[in-house]
């Protein structure tokens, strides 16, 4: 069975992608994070380019790494220089790390435009660089820029580049679509020429662009590359780089080809979700394996196939790749997505009956009327328990009342004054906020926060107001969406009204209540013990 190498660079390619400033500390956890899912080599970075990886170098001098490989990344020699004595050649030398990754010209467009220098003179400092790093004791891993561009402009010139690195000592040639243009039968004949000429391991580096990376990645595999470069989720300048999230089960679970350990394959959508938390970058729901849409159903006709065997609308199981399956309640629903989701929420009803049925068209009614339940099945799950689990609400609103004032100058005060009822005891207080929303998010866990301490851990993160029908202006019905979190669990809630601040209110105390009730099912049936196997949110005890 072949094996193929994984190279990751989220640490470099990766924080070229807009939005995205890694500290030095978020580096090194995301480097101990690869090298635990087993990865072959991590790239920190280009030591000379800034402080920020100079540092990352000087600290993980002291981490011991199991699986990976940590390199260094840099530019052959300048022109006219000695390798010797080229301040970034021997930055990467001090780094420490085992492997130097360089890249080097291979389009003599580059050569005679970007580095106005000879072609000769370029197949020099290619081999120069990599024999001086070679000397050194360095596995030397070298990129072929622009490589795909090169070979359709100048086939020859490109080969002598490689050849040159061959020369020199690399251990491995990377096959670099750096403006990620080329498509994948462009990769597969290419990779087949260097293949069959080069007499060392050839990789693959691609970027985005043209929305093909991970088709090119496996295109490249299957014509003899063994090495695959790649980022986490994705992230990379531009359109990004070729997502490690993709290639490993493609080459895995459908090519069946070993990357890293098979028990970590199902670990992969937590390392997706951990490294965007990192980044500080919302997770794309849809993207392929590990999204949290991945596995979501919402036709009615899709779940009742679902239901008899899953294999039906799935390529694959989802707990493979650590994710699971979401069943979605819409207007586009049938009794076969509420038999699926009284399922999964143990709630005992019989969804052909007629009062199964009854609660569907209740739901068609209220998307009909502006709610939305794809993003909020906090509110959907505490509507069924209300009415058929014997759920009891924890609070209950007596009375509320907003004050905004909003003064000459521009400033502006909002107050909300509360009255609330825990079991017996009514609680009435108030609270003050930058906005009325605001206001009243602090007056609810002001009037809470005593019967349960933990709403403290509960923190807003996304608030999200739509116009239902824009001719009505400003009396339209409008639809919020919260979406809640307390560092281990994250859930969406919904309301619906022609106030504003009503429907903030439905998804605020929603948000509140759910995040309670889950709280308590969490710390219940938490047993403290996390297998490789078992669902990334389950990890996390996230919600789904």
């Amino acid at each position: 069975m072949r094996f193929i190498q994984i190279y990751d660079t989220t640490l470099r390619d990766g924080a070229q992608a807009e939005g995205i400033s890694y500290s030095c500390e978020d580096k090194i956890k995301i480097a101990q994070y690869l090298d635990k899912m087993g990865f072959h080599y991590i790239e920190g970075g280009w030591p000379l380019s800034n402080p920020k990886d100079l540092e990352f170098f000087t600290s993980i001098r002291g981490y011991n790494f199991k699986n990976a490989k940590l390199a260094a990344f840099g530019s052959t020699r300048k022109a006219g220089t000695k390798a010797e004595n080229d301040a970034n050649i021997n930055s990467i030398l001090d780094t420490g790390a085992p492997v130097a990754t360089i890249f080097g010209k291979s389009w003599d467009f580059h050569v005679t435009k970007a580095l106005r220098i000879t072609l000769e003179e370029n197949l020099n400092m290619i081999r120069d660089t990599i024999a001086y790093l070679k000397r050194s004791g360095l596995e030397v891993i070298y990129d072929a820029e622009h490589f795909f561009d090169a070979c359709k402009a100048n086939p020859e010139y490109a080969m002598s580049t490689i050849e040159a690195a061959k020369a020199g000592g690399a251990t491995t040639v990377v096959l670099c679509d750096t403006n990620g243009g080329s498509l994948p039968l462009e990769i597969k004949d290419m990779v087949e020429l260097v293949v069959n000429r080069l007499d060392i391991p050839v990789g693959i580096h691609a970027h985005n662009d043209t929305d093909v990376a991970v088709a090119n990645s496996v295109m490249a595999v299957q014509a003899g590359a063994v090495q695959v470069h790649g980022t986490v989720n994705g992230y990379g300048e531009r359109c990004g780089n070729a997502n490690l999230c993709s290639v490993i089960p493609n080459l895995t679970l459908k090519c069946g080809l070993e990357t890293i350990p098979r028990e970590n394959i199902g670990r992969l959508t937590e390392m997706s979700r951990f490294v965007s938390e990192v980044a500080n970058i919302n997770p794309y729901i849809h993207q392929p394996y590990v999204g949290h849409s991945a596995f979501a159903h919402k036709g009615g006709v899709h779940v009742s196939a679902l239901l008899k065997d899953s294999r039906s609308y799935e390529h694959i199981a989802p707990e493979l790749v650590g994710n699971r399956r979401r069943v979605l309640v819409s207007e586009l629903s049938g009794i076969s997505n509420m038999l699926y989701k009284y399922k999964e929420l143990n709630v005992n009803i019989d969804g052909r009956s007629q009062e199964g049925k009854r609660i569907l068209e209740e739901i068609k009614d209220m998307e009909n009327r502006g709610f939305q339940f794809e993003g909020a099945e906090g509110s959907f799950e505490l509507m069924l328990r209300k009415a058929y689990d014997g759920y009891v609400e924890p609070f209950i609103l007596e009375s509320l009342r907003l004050i905004v004032e909003v003064k000459q100058d521009g400033g502006a005060y909002s107050e909300a004054i509360i009255k609330m009822r825990v079991g017996e005891e009514v609680v009435h207080t108030a609270a003050e906020g930058n906005g009325p929303v605001n206001a009243l998010d602090n007056a609810l866990r002001k009037a809470l926060e005593s019967f349960f301490p933990c709403i403290r851990s509960m923190r807003l993160t996304d608030y999200k107001v739509r116009v239902i029908d824009e001719s009505d202006g400003t009396g339209a019905i409008v639809r919020v969406h919260i979406e809640t979190g307390d560092g281990i669990r994250t859930w969406g809630t919904v309301g619906v009204s022609e106030n504003i601040i009503e429907a903030s209110w439905q998804a605020l105390a929603d948000s509140l209540a759910f995040g309670l009730l889950k709280g308590e099912q969490f710390a219940e049936n938490n047993t403290g013990e996390i297998t490789a196997n078992q669902p990334a949110d389950d990890k996390y005890g996230r919600l789904v």
